[in-house]
């Protein structure tokens, strides 16, 4: 069984702009199908450094003989650690050529059942994509208020029903604690508004974007991208939300999540990134076919100005 098949592949290195010698990095290593194009296109020289917090995606490397490649380096962590671990590696600030993350949740994850990521497996609600720290999805709907509840629910799933759903989730959690998978997926049934698979997807998205906090992880990334970037180094970053999109753009295009313009002391306004992609990037007719996971995919690029494109 394939690992996880990458989605926007070669439009996203293409994006890159890779050249043999320089320092790149895969943020999402996954199924390492970027970073082995990655590899390819540097042509044995430079350094790739290829961040994942999911153990399986460690033991993916060994597999698939990254590890033999001397210019590959894997680091254990969550991208939102991207300057900090770089920084560990000996890499300094702005010197960086290359970044590319491709978020959301890889296919291993979504079937490898004990994980918890989809409503069509029964298992243990867990959720995390690093299973040695944090809260379970099953904890946050066993401690959440509902007011909470109803913010996951309306933002990350954009329920029509999140307030029903919230309360509903309270009032269960009273009678008998949220464990496994099937328990949601009955509290679902019961509160269904809509297309009966697209609202269970809606809902465990909402609680795996939750569990792992990605969007805060998102803009701590973007953040540090910036930073690690040398001028004239270029991000190219693969959504598959709406608000992770939203961030994206507005990020790339003012510099800030909110996307509102910053000014200098004298009124000019500043942007540190250059838009490569005017509107992002979709998957084709042909990938939409062979992988329906790439349908909802938005991929954007930019890069990051020199000292006198400031203005």
């Amino acid at each position: 069984m394939v690992y996880h098949e990458s989605v926007l592949l070669r439009e996203s290195i293409d994006l890159l702009g890779i050249t043999p010698g320089g320092i790149f990095v895969d943020a999402t290593f996954g199924g390492g199908g970027h970073s082995k194009l990655i590899l390819e296109k540097m042509g044995g020289k430079g350094r790739l450094f290829a961040f994942d917090q999911d153990e399986d995606a460690y033991r993916n490397t060994e597999q698939q003989e990254f590890s033999a490649n001397p210019g590959f380096i894997f680091v254990p962590s969550n991208f939102r650690y991207l300057k900090r671990q770089l920084r560990a590696e000996g890499i300094r600030v702005g010197t960086v050529n290359g970044i590319l993350a491709d978020l959301g949740v890889s296919s291993h994850q979504l079937d490898t059942a004990e994980r918890g990521f989809s409503y069509r497996f029964e298992a243990e609600l867990d959720m995390r994509m690093n299973r040695q720290e944090g809260e379970t999805a099953a904890d946050l709907l066993n401690t959440r208020s509902a007011t909470e509840l109803q913010r996951i629910f309306s933002e990350l799933g954009e329920l029509r029903n999140s307030r029903t759903l919230a309360i509903a989730v309270v009032q269960e959690r009273e009678r008998k604690h949220f464990r496994t998978t099937g328990d949601l997926l009955e509290l679902c049934s019961k509160n269904l508004m809509g297309e009966r698979m697209r609202y269970f997807s809606q809902v465990f998205q909402a609680l795996r974007m939750e569990t792992n906090d990605e969007l805060g992880a998102l803009a701590e990334f973007m953040k540090d991208a910036l930073e690690m970037l040398a001028p004239g180094g270029r991000l190219a970053v693969i959504t598959f939300h709406s608000l992770e999109d939203r961030m994206v753009k507005n990020i790339m295009k003012t510099g800030n999540v909110e996307g509102e313009p910053d000014k200098d002391f004298y009124g000019n306004i500043t942007k540190p990134w250059d838009l490569i992609t005017k509107k992002p990037v979709e998957a084709s007719a042909e990938e939409t076919k062979q992988n329906a996971r790439s349908r909802s995919a938005k991929l954007r690029a930019a890069v990051k100005r020199t000292m006198n494109d400031e203005r």
